[in-house]
């Protein structure tokens, strides 16, 4: 299980201010930090140290950051860490888009740093969770492994982004079960992440796209089931 002293984040931000003022704030709190001043020079340093949480920044010079997330989303050793988008309120930023883009949340600017640290420990706390819960759910011909996030449907391997794999693996852990989609929401973001209720609906389409249709049933003005029938 790891702690705050063994995550490594990666801060990127074309503004310096603002990386000195996160790199302070998370180096005293234990995490170690590198950074990056845009989002082609942000997946170079992902490349080289590896980073549990990425802290990225929207509007940047060279690659922005929801172009730098989707790039990083596609690779594999990227697909289950941690990207928080930076966002001032001015910007024409779509939520939607950066949910599309494999974003796990966002943070509004000015960055208060005990709110982010908060956030942070959030992550931190499902990752420790998500460790302690490690099984295998199999129903019909899917078998979820959670030791290794890998979904196997028959005989064919199918590799989901971590928050995919979340939702996919919390709906089939109680089949036949209806959740609004708040509760998958407050049970797979978290209560602590803002995130609108279009995510799960980004998500579910995404995890029909490599599963199959058949396996998770919308509700109509109610939410989501796992139909093993």
């Amino acid at each position: 299980m790891q702690t705050a002293t063994h995550y490594k984040i990666l801060v990127v931000d074309d503004d310096p201010d603002i990386v000195e003022m996160l790199q302070y704030n998370l180096t005293r709190e234990g995490y170690e930090v590198s950074e990056a001043g845009n989002g082609s020079k942000a997946i170079e340093v992902a490349k080289a140290v590896k980073p549990d949480i990425i802290l990225m920044d929207v509007m940047m010079p060279v690659l922005d950051g929801v172009a730098a997330c989707r790039q990083l989303r596609e690779m594999d050793e990227f697909r289950n860490t941690h990207i928080i988008f930076l966002t001032a309120r001015s910007e024409e930023f779509s939520e939607v888009a950066a949910f599309e883009a494999g974003a796990d949340d966002f943070i509004t600017k000015p960055i208060k740093p005990r709110a982010l640290l908060s956030r942070l420990a959030a992550f931190t706390r499902r990752d420790a969770l998500q460790e302690e819960e490690n099984k295998v759910i199999e129903v019909g011909d899917l078998r979820i492994d959670r030791t290794s996030f890998a979904v196997y449907k028959g005989d064919t391997k199918i590799t989901l982004p971590k928050k995919e794999f979340e939702l996919l693996s919390f709906l089939a852990a109680t089949p036949n079960k209806v959740f609004s989609r708040e509760e998958l929401l407050n049970n797979v973001w978290g209560t602590d992440v803002y995130v609108i209720a279009r995510t799960v609906d980004v998500h579910v389409r995404k995890v029909r796209e490599k599963i199959g249709e058949e396996n998770i049933k919308t509700i109509k003005g109610v939410g989501y089931k796992f139909n093993n029938d």
